[in-house]
């Protein structure tokens, strides 16, 4: 039981090709269905797809593929795996759900399909997240919201793309995991590809490959005790900030002074932070 429940609706209750579309629903030519040119997912597993091709063939197609009118065809909204599945399967219709939706709602729901199944690649998932920020303006706050994900959560992933191309293709190819990407990232952007080649040789856990980076990294010492000193109100003020441009945000001291890093992932974003910045210093300013 617990195997059919991993697999869906599909493994429990089977139907026929042939079942007749539920209200709401419309059966419509395989051929006349365009895959969605925004779907954020780029690869898809072959022996998955052959899996699901084989069930879909006994069982027919259970979940109705998601489609906007395009002309005198549909183009695809949510459904991409399901519909190159049912193409392999041989099936001449399929179930629609026929819906409308602005650019940025269709790639919003291609991509809340893929994170809900787990699809997407941990770079695909990053790059997502970029398109949203800098195609349709949406801050990382509002992306959270919207895929149900914590803000540190979104920042986690667009800092994969940070990552140099050689550690990337790490993570593309499973050889890391976004777990151990984040742990390269936190050592010097010198040594990042050379640290990925030494756990991934290593085959350690994520767990130590952060502990590893700690120890490749200078501790940070206060100004008076020479000792590590976490500084709460810093980080309060840090975390305030963050919530306010929609970025990660962190301050450290440097002797008397100190510096804030503002992260962006794009030049799109990196505009938003600025005019968001002119704004309120503009603001300030009149209150003078």
């Amino acid at each position: 039981m617990r195997k059919a429940l991993g697999k869906g609706l599909e493994a429990l209750f089977p139907a026929t090709p042939a079942a007749p579309p539920a209200p709401g629903e419309r059966l419509v030519a395989v051929e006349d269905i365009v895959s969605n040119p925004d779907q954020p997912r780029r690869h898809f597993d072959e022996e998955t797809l052959a899996a699901l091709a084989d069930s879909i063939r006994r069982y027919g197609l259970l979940q109705p593929l998601v489609v906007r009118a395009a002309g005198e065809r549909y183009e695809l909204i949510a459904g991409e795996r399901r519909l190159r599945a049912a193409q392999r399967a041989g099936l001449e219709r399929v179930p629609v759900v026929l819906r409308e939706a602005s650019p940025e709602r269709r790639f919003e729901l291609a991509l809340i399909e893929n994170l809900q199944r787990e699809d997407l690649s941990p770079l695909e998932e990053a790059e997502a997240y970029r398109r949203l920020i800098d195609e349709f303006g949406l801050t990382q706050e509002e992306i959270a919201m919207r895929v149900g994900k914590s803000r540190p959560a979104i920042a986690n992933a667009l800092r994969l793309l940070g990552l140099p191309d050689s550690v990337k293709v790490q993570v593309e190819s499973g050889e890391l995991s976004a777990g151990h990407a984040r742990a390269v990232l936190s050592v010097a952007p010198a040594e990042q590809a050379s640290f990925a080649r030494e756990i991934a040789v290593a085959g350690v856990s994520k767990r130590e490959a952060e502990s590893r980076a700690a120890a490749r990294r200078p501790r940070p010492r206060s100004a008076e005790s020479g000792s590590a000193a976490p500084d709460v109100h810093l980080r309060a003020l840090a975390e305030e900030l963050t919530r306010g441009l929609g970025t990660r945000v962190r301050i450290a001291r440097r002797g008397r002074g100190g510096a804030i890093e503002i992260e962006f992932y794009s030049d799109a974003e990196l505009d938003r932070l600025v005019d968001r910045l002119r704004m309120a210093a503009t603001s300030a300013a009149a209150m003078l």
